[in-house]
């Protein structure tokens, strides 16, 4: 296996700094599951201070956070309006069907962000042949489509529309914080027209492990037995909880790096033959860029990438790229990785 010395692949390949791997190891502990762990409670209130909500409930991955939110809102058989690039849809394993036994009930947005428009039009009242909409998930930032912010006014427009009939709505906030920092509007904000939100820690925050879902106080009791139910209760958790406390405190204000790399990587491999990005398109800390002229489909890049300069990207489509600066990537080591793209479109094309 070819050594992996620049990770692009996601932001989820961030590791703990020396700062938070000792505020982890000074963490006070006791049972979670008690509700006797300092940390852990500490974490919860900041969160929920954060997003406006009354209670928070810290969980293992951001996809528990998800799922729990899907099972406590939603009775079996319910739609679940989202997006046809959504997490839940692509990189959840079912598990909206397996757990909550919903119908997750995609539409076609643009980068990932559908209107008030469209939610007014597929949202009918159910019939004894067709269930009912329960609930609204929309993604910031949105993923797959390569970290494009939702504009606040569209979210607040699509939520009114929502609660007008009556379903509920709920933000994957998996990214929400480089939202924050490259609009300057806040958590509180963004989060005021959701009935429930959750921020994922081990991102573009650094933390090792967790996510922490938000709401009313009565959905977060139920969140608690959801969370019983499926594994997700933990005892002395406070050591990874630590981690959260440490990122909200010290690694919030510094995503606007990844940001900035992530502009900067664009920008120096646009105009290069064989492949098509505009860096305009960069709205946070995701580049995505396509392959297709090089004759090469996005795995044999991939693998040529890494084999050759040990630059790791992920391939979200047959043809397309995408590469996430975070936490621990250098300005050095995006030019580096540029430099490499580069000269690897080069050799695609005389190898045709």
């Amino acid at each position: 296996m070819s050594e992996v010395r620049i990770d692009l692949y996601s932001d989820t390949a961030t590791m703990p700094t020396e700062g938070m791997r000792a505020f982890m190891c000074a963490a006070e502990v006791g049972d979670e599951q008690r509700g006797e762990d300092p940390s852990v409670n500490q974490l919860q209130e900041m969160v929920a201070g954060m997003l406006g909500k009354e209670a928070a409930l810290f969980l293992p991955s951001g996809t528990m956070c998800n799922q729990i939110a899907l099972a406590v809102h939603c009775r079996s058989g319910d739609l679940v309006l989202l997006d046809r690039t959504s997490h839940p849809l692509h990189s959840e394993a079912g598990g909206a069907a397996v757990l909550a036994r919903v119908t997750l009930y995609p539409v076609d947005g643009e980068k990932g962000q559908f209107t008030a428009e469209q939610v007014a039009a597929e949202i009918t009242p159910s019939t004894r042949y067709f269930p009912g909409f329960r609930l609204i998930s929309v993604e910031q930032t949105t993923n797959r489509p390569g970290g494009c912010i939702w504009p606040l006014e569209q979210m607040r427009a699509v939520c009114e529309v929502a609660h007008e009939r009556g379903v509920l709505t709920h933000m994957d906030g998996a990214r929400l914080f480089n939202a924050v920092v490259e609009t300057g509007i806040s958590t509180q904000d963004y989060a005021e027209t959701f009935d429930t939100v959750w921020i994922d820690l081990s991102k573009g925050l650094g933390a090792p492990v967790g996510g922490v879902l938000a709401g009313s106080e009565a959905f977060i009791q139920e969140a608690w037995q959801w969370k019983q139910r499926i594994g997700g209760a933990m005892r002395q958790a406070g050591i990874i909880a630590a981690a959260g406390v440490y990122a909200l405190k010290h690694q919030v204000d510094r995503l606007v790096e990844d940001h900035r790399n992530a502009k900067r990587l664009a920008e120096r491999i646009a105009g290069t033959p064989g492949i098509a990005i505009d860096p305009a398109e960069v709205e946070t800390n995701m580049v995505r860029f396509d392959i297709g002229e090089t004759g090469a489909t996005s795995r044999e890049f991939a693998d040529r990438l890494l084999e050759d300069s040990g630059v790791r990207v992920s391939t979200p489509s047959p043809t397309a790229m995408r590469a996430v600066p975070h936490l621990g990537i250098t300005e050095a080591d995006v030019d580096e990785a540029a430099d490499a793209v580069r000269a690897l479109a080069k050799r695609l094309l005389e190898e045709r």
